[in-house]
């Protein structure tokens, strides 16, 4: 057990599980944003259109000749365009986080092998990729 601890603490699994908890829970609050707050108004200004109610009816729902229900077979494209708006919105969110917690490094200066053109240290005397004298 002290094994899993110590891979638990000293990789990155931690930081892997709260991602995906933090993602979830961010996940729930904006598929809320878009349903509860950005697509009623949508729909407001189109007329009065639910989203969640436009759909293209393939077959309506009947009985089997065993008398079983058989359920309608639509295409649920307001829904989809609700879970699009939800993805670009969660999307969005995630690069703004991104560029706040995240920090790119400046690349310091390079010398470029005039054989194959790759980038290497400045104090480099042979190329890291094809060995030739720099």
């Amino acid at each position: 057990m002290s094994g899993f601890r110590e891979f638990l603490l000293k990789t990155n699994a931690m930081a892997l599980a709260i991602g995906v908890i933090i993602g979830v829970a961010l996940g729930a609050v904006v598929t809320s944003l878009v349903n509860d707050i950005i697509m009623p108004p949508i729909g407001l200004l189109l007329g009065g259109v639910d989203f969640k109610s436009l759909v293209i009816k393939l077959k309506d729902a009947t009985t089997d000749a065993a008398g079983k229900p058989v359920p309608e077979v639509d295409i649920r494209w307001g829904n989809f365009i609700n879970v699009v708006i939800a993805f670009v919105v969660i999307a969005f969110v995630v690069y703004r986080i991104s560029k706040v917690f995240i920090k790119v490094e400046v690349a310091g200066p390079v010398k470029t092998c005039p054989a194959c053109k790759e980038a290497n240290a400045v104090d480099a005397s042979r190329c890291r990729a094809c060995t030739s004298a720099i």
